[in-house]
């Protein structure tokens, strides 16, 4: 007798590549549209905010102000795209454009789903550091030497924030609820993150919340990049970004596979 051999799924890195990758044409289809604003958005803001300020403020922990600013920007781009990217984008996949749908007829997990979204998410917050540091360098505000691993801070962000995003997702029941993510969560992280100012001048009664903004823990990695300012407590930096990145992460797609599967 014959006997079919049973289904084989691709390897695991086929299948997160094969969401990457279906993420990556989507983009790639309006390139222009979407390649263009992370270049232009850190010379609106600055020309309007670091030049204004720059000539009232001329130094910032022993920084010059502009440089102070610019090296937050660098990773402020990346967890805006990857936050935007797994909240509204995956609640219109999921809810309203179905895509899931299809892709689940694949030889994909929803494992290997969400996670290949994370890694999208990541790979957009490189790119959108970088875009950064590509406008900020003729400019002299930062030098090249080690400070070419920001693109790199620029996706462990973006992986973080995809991470809580999804989390965040997995409640959202209405897009419009996602205008108090934004505006509630993210907005004031970058005014409390040690972007505009450091977190040292706040009030020490304000500080452990600025501790306990995931943002915060960025912007100390990539000025030390920048500054080549490394101290042992970027460790602790780390540690927080990869816990808090895991335990997000677990709880997002736990709740996500429920709502893939009915």
């Amino acid at each position: 007798m014959n006997y079919s051999k049973p289904q084989s799924f691709p390897p695991l890195v086929h299948r997160l590549y094969s969401v990457w990758y279906r993420h990556f044409r989507v983009y790639v289809k309006n390139i222009f549209s979407n390649g263009l604003p992370p270049f232009l958005e850190p010379l609106i803001f600055l020309a309007g905010i670091g030049l204004g300020l720059n000539k009232y403020i001329e130094n910032m922990n022993g920084i010059p102000y502009i440089e102070f600013l610019a090296t937050g920007l660098l990773v402020v781009s990346a967890m805006f795209t990857a936050a935007f990217e797994c909240s509204f984008g995956t609640f219109l996949r999921l809810e309203f454009d179905k895509v899931y749908d299809g892709m689940l007829a694949a030889p994909l997990s929803v494992n290997n789903l969400l996670v290949g979204e994370i890694i999208w998410a990541g790979s957009k917050g490189f790119f959108f550091s970088l875009a950064v540091f590509l406008v900020l360098i003729p400019f002299g505000i930062i030098t090249v030497h080690i400070s070419l691993l920001t693109p790199l801070i620029g996706f462990i962000t973006g992986i973080m924030f995809a991470s809580f995003s999804l989390f965040i997702t997995s409640f959202v029941k209405d897009i419009n609820q996602f205008n108090f993510y934004f505006t509630g969560f993210l907005s004031p992280m970058f005014f409390f993150s040690g972007i505009v100012f450091p977190v040292t001048n706040l009030p020490e009664i304000i500080r452990p919340v600025a501790e306990i903004f995931p943002l915060t823990h960025s912007v100390r990695l990539v000025r030390a990049v920048c500054f080549i300012d490394f101290r042992p407590e970027l460790a602790a930096d780390l540690v927080y970004i990869a816990v808090f990145t895991f335990v997000f992460a677990y709880w997002g797609i736990k709740r996500l596979k429920k709502k893939l599967i009915q």
